[in-house]
């Protein structure tokens, strides 16, 4: 998983804390990043239907009506990431020894179990409940 992932969900809980059109501009302060970087992240939301982007004067992005029902999962797909990417493999499959030549093959396994596991429960927690944490007990502020 990169950097897109906590961007795009901080951008999406942001969003629909606001209820209207956010500029990049603003997103990218409440981030605590740069604008070209949430466009970026957000351009990818919006081609996967997560978010609206609205052009021209007074642009920026607004969540859709069912944004609080969106799971943590959907975001995960539309940055296409994986929770657990690793991508050097100690050993070699090619010598002699055991160790060396199936532990590749094993932490890929681990690694497979570990993605399942974390997708199931990316699943179950929406950008609705994220935005429902952060306020529990208090009156939201804008």
């Amino acid at each position: 998983m990169t950097a897109e992932f906590p961007l795009a969900v901080h951008a999406l809980v942001y969003l629909l804390h606001r209820g209207q059109v956010i500029s990049s501009q603003e997103l990218a302060d409440n981030i605590c990043t740069n604008p070209a970087r949430v466009r970026k992240v957000l351009s990818k939301l919006h081609h996967a239907g997560l978010v609206e982007a609205e052009r021209g004067q007074g642009s920026g992005y607004l969540t859709r009506p069912d944004a609080g029902a969106i799971t943590l999962r959907a975001v995960l797909r539309a940055l296409d990431e994986t929770p657990v990417a690793v991508s050097w493999r100690s050993g070699d499959v090619d010598r002699a020894c055991q160790v060396s030549s199936g532990m590749a093959a094993v932490m890929d396994g681990l690694y497979g179990q570990l993605n399942e596991q974390c997708e199931k429960k990316l699943e179950t927690v929406t950008v609705g409940s994220i935005n429902d944490q952060l306020f529990r007990g208090k009156e939201k502020e804008k």
